[in-house]
């Protein structure tokens, strides 16, 4: 957005014969004298002794040691104990909801996302691999100033710290610098009005009052204010400790274009692949009621088989 039982038993082995003395039993055999198995005989001259009562007896039972109730639980605790840390430290599952990562991430992706790599470094774990956030790394993130508590998104990196970014007619220029990003969808005119181009989502950010009106209806109209401070020359410059991040379904993204840059402490990891992808309407999102919930849970479970997109099991997210 994954235990090791002891089961105890006594047991009595029986001395092996070595190779050599089991291939000379042959001559015996043919003249049709009785031979021991090797469980049974532990010398040379028990092998010729007929088997016995008494010879049998001394043969220990065996016996089973059952787990206690006490070490049941223990054992579930441990599993839990682990379970909880892998999915909190290290990975964590996620399903996108939205069009849009479309192209590279589509609704109804499942996603298991490296908690790791991109986390600030840890004294306590200096083996594991930390790095910085790259231009083009597709993150998850709490979005600043969320209409709701802990609302995770997922967009791409654009810029990092001291980046200069502005956008013309949907094409980012990064340092001055066409940007070719054959992942990102861009203005068109296909019939449907948001896929046509709006000035201040595809010149980014040179509508300053476009913006402002944007930024007010997606809760995030201290980011119209602060805008402007960051604005040089037309072009957007990244301050130090944050990253600028869009969807690559750029007319479809509500990304930092409408409320602003990601904080580089609210960065939760990177999706890693996808581990499961289910055909999911565009409109789910927007059904919260618990019947609804419930219903597409059944709808799941009828065709699972059906609608799952198995061609993007395991797909690498880039």
């Amino acid at each position: 957005m994954d235990d090791v039982q002891r089961d105890p038993a006594a047991s009595h082995f029986a001395t092996q014969p070595a190779q050599s003395d089991t291939l000379s039993l042959a001559p015996y055999a043919e003249s049709g004298d009785r031979i021991l198995t090797d469980s049974t005989a532990t010398t040379p001259d028990d092998k010729t002794a007929p088997i016995t009562a008494a010879s049998t007896s001394t043969l220990a039972p065996q016996h089973e040691d059952h787990e206690t109730a006490l070490e049941s639980l223990s054992s579930i605790c441990t599993v839990l104990a682990v379970g909880l840390f892998v999915m909190t430290f290290i990975f964590q599952n996620f399903e996108i909801p939205s069009a849009s990562m479309e192209r590279t991430l589509l609704i109804g992706d499942h996603v298991l996302v490296d908690r790791i790599s991109l986390a600030p470094p840890s004294l306590w774990a200096p083996f594991v691999h930390y790095r910085e956030v790259r231009r083009g790394d597709v993150i998850v993130f709490l979005k600043p100033h969320p209409e709701t508590p802990d609302l995770y998104l997922v967009k791409r990196c654009i810029g990092i710290p001291g980046d200069r970014i502005h956008l013309r007619d949907g094409i980012v220029y990064l340092n001055g610098v066409a940007q070719n990003e054959p992942y990102a969808a861009m203005p068109r005119d296909d019939g449907d009005p948001s896929d046509a181009y709006i000035p201040y989502r595809d010149d980014f950010p040179a509508d300053l009052e476009g913006i402002e009106q944007a930024a007010s209806q997606n809760n995030a109209s201290l980011w119209a204010l602060d805008l402007p401070n960051h604005v040089v020359d037309g072009d957007l410059v990244v301050p130090p400790g944050a990253v600028f991040a869009m969807g690559d379904n750029r007319t479809q993204s509500l990304d930092g274009r409408f409320w602003g840059f990601v904080p580089r402490e609210n960065i939760v990891g990177r999706p890693l692949f996808v581990y499961w992808s289910f055909l999911t309407p565009a409109d789910q999102i927007n059904k919260t009621e618990f019947s609804d919930r419930m219903a597409f849970m059944g709808h799941i479970l009828t065709h699972f088989i059906s609608e799952t997109r198995w061609g993007r099991t395991f797909h690498i997210v880039r």
